[in-house]
């Protein structure tokens, strides 16, 4: 499975960008589909995610100005950013998880950069 995320850019404080998380491989039996962040010199961290069946979890830092949202007929997964700040400069990974015969097995995009200017 080939994850593809698109969507970044260069935003100033208080605006909005939509992330684009679209797999090679049908999500919807997926355990969960999400986004990490990771700045430089930091450990990625989960922004947020959303499960099978339609649950989601966010980090606290970005909880009410973040949505997560699936199409799955397209096997995309959106990241709606509103109200950023400069802390949100992040590189963004989207993370795929199935479940298979010998486990968890989890896929990674590519990454995409987030700048938020003050």
């Amino acid at each position: 499975v080939q994850l593809q995320a698109s969507g970044g850019g260069l935003v100033q404080a208080g605006g909005s960008l939509r992330l684009s998380c679209t797999a090679s491989g049908n999500i919807v039996n997926a355990l969960s589909i999400g986004w990490y962040r990771q700045a430089p010199g930091n450990q990625r961290e989960l922004v947020g995610l959303i499960t099978s069946v339609g649950r989601t979890n966010y980090a606290d830092s970005v909880k009410g100005r973040f949505t997560i949202s699936r199409e799955n007929a397209k096997n995309t997964v959106y990241l709606q950013m509103n109200s950023l700040k400069p802390e949100d400069s992040s590189v963004y990974y989207c993370n795929a998880a199935w479940s298979t015969l010998t486990g968890r097995k989890d896929y990674w995009g590519q990454g995409t950069q987030v700048t938020v200017s003050s």
